[in-house]
């Protein structure tokens, strides 16, 4: 409900994603038992969402996390995704950092999140771009982002 009326209903999502919990994990969160994903849609829970609403997703946080002159989600969160962990360089806070430059055409300032099955939402600030791949393969992308980045560049 929080995700749909401060988020989705604001960036005009459509109506047909839908976010699953794991039904056995439950959290008690100030006394209310609320369901849980620990990880991905990969076990029947998570949130399936389709290409534009992606994208829309990618562009709020592109835009630091205004939509329409909102602030929906707090520009200090929008920040902290995108620097890396202290146990991983690749990760941030719950979204993926190209900090190594595992894909040589990006930035190592591009992040992202994946989903399973190859389901990708990429933000590359430097270039004011937000790339959405589904059922992609992971070896893939880079030359994905590659390709995109060329076809802006080239006048």
């Amino acid at each position: 409900m929080v995700l749909k009326e401060k988020v989705m209903d604001p960036i005009g999502a459509s109506t047909t994603w839908r976010w699953f919990g794991y039904e056995s994990s439950y959290v008690n969160m100030d006394g209310l038992m609320m369901q849980s994903v620990s990880g991905g849609g990969h076990h029947g829970g998570g949130l399936f969402i389709n290409t534009l609403d992606q994208a829309r997703f990618g562009l709020l946080f592109l835009r630091k996390g205004k939509w329409n002159n909102l602030q929906l989600i707090s520009e200090k969160w929008i920040n902290a995704v995108q620097q890396s962990s202290v146990a991983e360089k690749n990760y941030g806070y719950m979204w993926w950092i190209n900090a190594t430059q595992k894909w040589k055409a990006g930035s190592p300032k591009v992040y992202y999140a994946l989903g399973f099955g190859g389901n990708y939402i990429i933000v590359d600030n430097e270039h004011d771009l937000v790339v959405v791949a589904r059922w992609a393969d992971e070896a893939k992308i880079g030359d994905i982002l590659s390709l995109v980045v060329q076809s802006i560049e080239t006048k």
